[in-house]
């Protein structure tokens, strides 16, 4: 979303004083404030507590006071936020405390009187290093999504579609709705679409419309004023504040109630919005993502969702197949969770075997891509195959081959089935290697799979639309010029077979 907004300050690290002198813990909060933080105050253990489960500070200056004592007080904030960073003060320099207090997580002990510039030297150290810590745990963050997209993506023209769709819109500021069952992975096509877009560097912001009881939504999305009701002392800044100049991703939005629709349709207009209790429009620039696994255009005919606020939403739409229809990929999840989880629990359960990744092959996977990693997880934890293959023999399976493949792939009914066997061939597990080893890797299975099926269904529908190749592009759901690049490949790999025959 484009157009004129004001450019927020970074974010403040918010910072809770906590001393029985008051005197002292004003002087103290207003200079920290003149210095940039964002800080509160309490003169006691009990006003902390409270005070700390309210404004949520990355960092503590706690003195250490008498009755619900100083240590007391950072032993029960280190149980509610673990991660918390606090400094401890005294009057004296005491080693018997410093020990303790050190064993129970505090980063640093001042003595008082202390000059508030060292101070400031200390916490500005301390902020430095959560940001340094922060840009790692990022960095983390996006080399596992970075396997994740390779894990999503496979050879299906489905998802050969889906990718094409996300280069085209992700960087631009179009708005997209992503639309797929539970467990198609649509956060990760957000985040897909959001690494690719010039808006990367910038926040990348997630709601979860369903999770949130829509009285607090608003306030989540929106953030609020103070006195705008009881208990909101203090402004608190929302998601679309924090998204402000990148992203945000407000997954299963059919959940949003009509009401806040409303406030969300004049954001996607106007670029603007109202805190709860505020008496202003604040602009933002936001780029607005959009998931849900329900169709829309029916809860707008039940006017459960707004239909101007479809529109909006519906300016670019993927949607992301089921795993039924992406069935020759199976095997490639298969290798990918099984690696990843048995690294993570440090196990080495055997490959699964060729019958039961038949069997996978023709489960009908009702929770999609999360349902199977859920199941490699317990396999690996577990290590019995058998009991993995009783839980999908409950169900039924999707088709019993693939000769009849319109759910795989997307065609018309009318498709005609082929008039060979090479739909047979298909299902069946590929042959082992000519160079004699005894198995091939899940990978290697899945992508020989999905290459005989893919040219197996080109050549179905070109058949049908005598070679018509626009016309086929167009059934089989792919763009014209995916379908000749595919053709140039089936043609290469013909070509190899002839000369391997010859020889």
């Amino acid at each position: 979303m484009m157009g004129s907004y004001r450019m927020l300050p970074a974010q403040k690290t918010r910072v809770l004083i906590v001393d029985e002198d008051v005197s002292l813990a004003r002087f103290l909060q207003s200079y920290l404030t003149r210095r940039n933080y964002d800080v509160s105050s309490a003169t006691s253990g009990d006003e902390a507590i409270r005070m700390f489960r309210v404004c949520d500070p990355a960092l503590v200056l706690l003195d250490a006071m008498p009755n619900l004592s100083g240590v007391e007080t950072l032993e029960r904030i280190k149980q509610i936020k673990p991660e918390v960073t606090v400094i401890m003060t005294s009057g004296a320099s005491n080693p018997e405390v410093i020990f303790k207090v050190s064993k129970l997580g505090a980063e640093d002990y001042l003595v008082k009187p202390f000059d508030p510039a060292e101070l400031d030297r200390r916490i500005a150290k301390i902020v430095d290093r959560q940001r340094v810590s922060s840009e790692v745990v990022q960095l983390r963050d996006q080399v596992r999504r970075n396997h994740d997209f390779v894990a999503l993506f496979g050879t299906s023209p489905k998802m050969e579609e889906v990718k094409e769709t996300i280069e085209q819109v992700a960087d631009t500021t179009a708005t997209v709705l992503i639309r797929g069952e539970s467990g198609t992975g649509k956060e990760v096509v957000a985040r897909m679409i959001y690494a690719q877009s010039s808006r990367r560097e910038k926040p990348f912001v997630k709601v979860n419309c369903a999770a949130i009881p829509n009285e607090l939504l608003e306030s989540e999305l929106f953030g609020y004023e103070p006195g705008a009701f009881t208990g909101a002392n203090r402004q608190k800044l929302g998601k679309f504040d924090q998204a402000h100049g990148g992203t945000i991703f407000l997954d299963e939005i059919s959940e949003m109630h009509p009401a806040l629709q409303a406030k969300l349709l004049h954001v996607l207009q106007d670029g603007e919005f109202a805190r709860l209790g505020g008496k202003r429009d604040i602009a933002v620039d936001v780029r607005v993502l959009a998931a849900t696994n329900k169709p829309l255009e029916r809860a707008v005919g039940e006017g459960l969702f707004r239909e101007d606020l479809f529109y909006r939403l519906n300016v670019v739409t993927v949607h992301i197949p089921p795993l039924r229809e992406r069935q020759a990929e199976i095997a490639v999840f298969l290798d990918y969770f099984l690696h990843k989880y048995s690294e993570f629990y440090g196990k080495n359960p055997p490959p699964f075997s060729e019958y039961a990744i038949q069997r996978m092959i023709e489960y009908t996977w009702p929770g999609n891509i999360r349902e199977l990693e859920n199941l490699v997880k317990r396999y690996v934890i577990v290590g019995n195959e058998a009991q993995i293959i009783r839980e999908l023999s409950t169900h039924k399976p999707v088709i019993s081959s693939i000769s009849g493949a319109s759910p795989l792939w997307g065609l018309p009914k009318e498709v005609p089935p082929p008039v060979n066997d090479a739909a047979s061939r298909v299902t069946a597990m590929p042959p082992k290697p000519a160079n004699g080893e005894e198995t091939m890797s899940l990978l290697e299975i899945g992508r020989r799979a999905a290459q005989a099926a893919e040219r197996e269904a080109i050549e179905r529908v070109l058949n049908q639309t005598r070679w018509n190749r626009r016309q086929a592009a167009k059934i089989l759901k792919i763009s014209y010029k995916a379908l000749l690049n595919k053709l140039k490949v089936i043609e290469e790999q013909i070509s190899a077979e002839r000369k391997t025959s010859a020889s």
